[in-house]
């Protein structure tokens, strides 16, 4: 088996005749924000002959940064079959059968199926609202002599089948953000950078717990950062490590796993290779690797080179964006007052209005009675400053998933008093009859509960649930105390070991006691 790196998520694989390629992105997504770093606008032609022809083509979700619809569209052979991950809807099926592709092969999370002669892809799915549009996924590859696990982003909830599984070759694993938290909050700079710097730590600690429970032979740093080139993001970088960012390279994440005694992970690049052979692993870069540490050393020059050759194509990008000016009040109730109508439960865990301030209009989103409004002086909860050019653009698109469409792209400000709430943002994710049933299911399973308990599990020197009250994490896996709280590695919750509250969600609790 042989993989090659195609920036951020991009893989193809190569086992014999077989190709499969994976979540290529070469147009910079999220209103033109986030690019490829580092870049893969310059890989070979016959590199890219084979990325547009594969026999298979794996789309792990539908965000922007892996599923590439301009260039599914105008690149992509659309003969090739497209692996669909076993999620509820079949909302990935007809998003891709609408640019032309016509052969899906419909997988069952979790179960192996052949796809060629000794290939088996086995998908694994995460289907909470906050994972994706649909959900997210993740890809074991194994064609009888290695086995690949392509996690990118996805965050796999239950790692016990991983315990005493077999041998994994390669690991491709996220170790970077990918959201707009804390960067584009108003609040004090000083705390927004502690925030910052909690959110990488959380980000490194869940990579590590991933890279020791799959106990691969090698780890590839992969699905992100980010770079952005835009001026006026450009301070999302973090180049020097003093910047409010989310966003650490691979150099960074690798120099953690040696600090924790792991140091079977490979810096790569664009079109760097990697080569399975009697249980050991070749690689094989694109370029000379005192030039690609050159990238990480000297990143602000690379990002300013980077950033001039495409200027032309961003300022083309954003002249599209401008828009006429219409009635938004008006279209955004016709579209939403339906839906939030079925969203009783979601409103109700919302629990506060939400202020879209356009400028020079603003409009409130009540979720207390379920209407748009026009804001005159209302009590909100939440606010959203955002260019009225970019609300108008998204409507006019009707993109039902604003974390999609606006909010990845760090292009606005936000403001909330109080503790963050998912179902405020899981909200503007499900702008659909089908993404709102989903939604409002799944606020109502959360709220009431379905489960059946689970015995408690021992950390440290306490007794606790074993399962996260956020997203069911397992804290066996998951848990860690750091002095008086307990860590859910998975999203980065803190719980305060005398009380059990917690600290980033008020309104969650777990049960923990002393042992005696």
């Amino acid at each position: 088996m042989q993989a090659t790196s195609l920036g951020h998520a991009g893989i193809l694989i190569d086992s014999g005749d077989t190709t499969i390629v994976c979540d290529p992105w070469f147009v910079p997504a999220f209103l033109a924000s986030w690019f490829v770093f580092p870049r893969n606008d310059q890989l070979a032609p016959e590199l890219m002959y084979k990325v547009c022809n594969p026999d298979f083509l794996y789309i792990s979700h539908l965000h922007g940064d892996h599923c590439d619809l301009e260039f599914l569209s105008e690149q992509m052979n659309k003969d090739t079959t497209v692996l669909l991950p076993g999620f509820p809807t079949r909302e990935m099926e007809r998003e891709l059968s609408r640019l032309g592709f016509k052969n899906f092969i419909r997988t069952t999370d979790g179960t192996a199926t052949q796809i060629a002669p000794d290939i088996h892809a086995t998908i694994f799915v995460e289907t909470s609202i906050t994972d994706g549009p649909s959900g997210d996924s993740a890809l074991l590859l194994d064609d009888g002599s290695a086995r690949l696990l392509n996690q990118n982003d996805c965050r796999l909830n239950d790692l016990s089948s991983w315990r005493d599984n077999e041998r994994v070759d390669l690991h491709w694993l996220q170790y970077s953000g990918a959201i707009w938290y804390p960067m584009v909050y108003d609040m004090d700079t000083t705390e927004k950078k502690q925030l910052a710097v909690d959110k990488v730590e959380s980000q490194f600690s869940r990579a590590v717990k991933y890279v020791e429970a799959v106990g691969a032979s090698m780890v590839v740093p992969s699905a992100g950062p980010p770079c952005f080139l835009d001026p006026e993001l450009f301070d999302q970088n973090m180049i020097t490590g003093d910047e409010i960012s989310i966003f650490p390279d691979q150099t960074k994440f690798i120099a953690r796993l040696k600090d924790v005694g792991r140091s079977n992970a490979q810096l790569n690049v664009p079109g760097t290779t990697f080569t399975v052979s009697n249980n050991a692993v070749a690689v094989a870069h694109p370029m000379p690797i005192a030039d690609i540490e050159r990238i990480f050393t000297n990143k602000n020059e690379y990002l300013k080179t980077y950033q001039s050759d495409w200027a032309p194509w961003l300022a083309s990008r954003q002249a599209t964006w401008m828009q006429p000016r219409t009635d938004l009040l008006k279209s955004l109730q016709t579209w939403w007052h339906p839906l939030l109508a079925m969203a009783t439960t979601v409103r109700a865990s919302i629990g506060a209005n939400c202020l879209l301030h356009l400028g020079d209009e603003g409009i409130l989103i009540n979720f207390v009675e379920g209407r748009v409004e026009q804001y005159i002086d209302q009590a909100f909860g939440f606010r959203f400053d955002i260019s009225r050019d970019l609300v108008e653009l998204v409507v006019a698109n009707k993109a039902i998933d604003w974390s999609n469409s606006l909010f990845l792209s760090c292009r606005f400000t936000a403001w909330r008093d109080g503790s963050y709430n998912e179902y405020l943002y899981n909200f503007f994710k499900s702008l659909s009859v089908e993404r709102m049933t989903r939604t409002e299911a799944e606020a109502s399973r959360n709220i009431n509960g379905a489960d059946a308990p689970e015995a408690d599990i021992t950390l440290g020197d306490y007794i606790v649930q074993r399962r996260c009250p956020h997203r069911s994490a397992d804290l066996s896996v998951f848990g860690q105390i750091d002095g008086n709280q307990l860590v859910c590695n998975l999203h980065g919750w803190r719980f305060n070991l005398d009380t059990g509250q917690c600290t980033t969600s008020p309104d969650k609790r777990i049960s923990v006691r002393k042992r005696s």
